[in-house]
């Protein structure tokens, strides 16, 4: 199976869309509803649907940006989130972004959607991508790692080696607040850069 373009806007075409629960995660809304710099520059990736972005500029964040390989999803956003200028949407693959420097990057569930092959790749692109003190923040899930993904599942363990020599880690511990069908497997997590 090749997780492509193709594969991802299939699957919002057939709606199959088992990651999305149709509101802001609980631990994303708890942390961001402790920020009180409005001004910083926050990246989405894989943002689906991306009710973390409307959460976001409900509240005052307008310096926010969303990538997707799918454009099913970023027209979805586009629509429910007109506030936001188009240039903040990119459509297409993650690791074409271009080296834009946030100060903030929210994770839900796309981690865990990129074959494990990619993790390494993923690890090295959000170094380049946040500033110095920058914040990698989400979940991940912490389930045994499969090859029957999406989602393909992790342990603490694992996510430790691709992060501890390029990050701070902060936090990286069992999610208190997950959404019932998650509750004990999801961690949530705090890098800095």
């Amino acid at each position: 199976m090749k997780l492509n373009k193709d594969y991802w806007e299939r699957r919002y075409e057939e709606n199959k869309l088992g990651w999305d629960i149709g509101k802001i995660s609980s631990p994303l809304k708890e942390y961001i509803d402790q920020l009180k710099n409005k001004e910083i520059k926050i990246l989405i990736p894989g943002a689906g649907n991306g009710y973390e972005v409307a959460y976001l500029v409900q509240n005052g964040f307008n310096n926010v940006y969303i990538a997707d390989l799918a454009r099913q999803p970023i027209e979805n956003l586009q629509n429910r989130v007109p506030t936001l200028p188009a240039n903040n949407f990119f459509y297409g693959d993650f690791f074409d972004l271009p080296n834009c420097k946030f100060d903030l990057i929210l994770e839900q569930t796309f981690f865990c959607a990129l074959h494990p092959k990619d993790r390494e790749a993923y690890s090295l692109k959000m170094l380049e991508l946040l500033k110095t003190g920058g914040k990698l923040v989400g979940l991940l899930f912490d389930f045994p790692l499969t090859e029957d993904g999406p989602p393909f599942g992790g342990s603490k363990e694992e996510y430790l080696e691709y992060f501890k020599s390029r990050f701070t880690i902060n936090v990286l511990q069992r999610s208190y607040n997950s959404i019932p069908p998650r509750a004990g497997k999801e961690l949530f997590f705090i890098f800095t850069k």
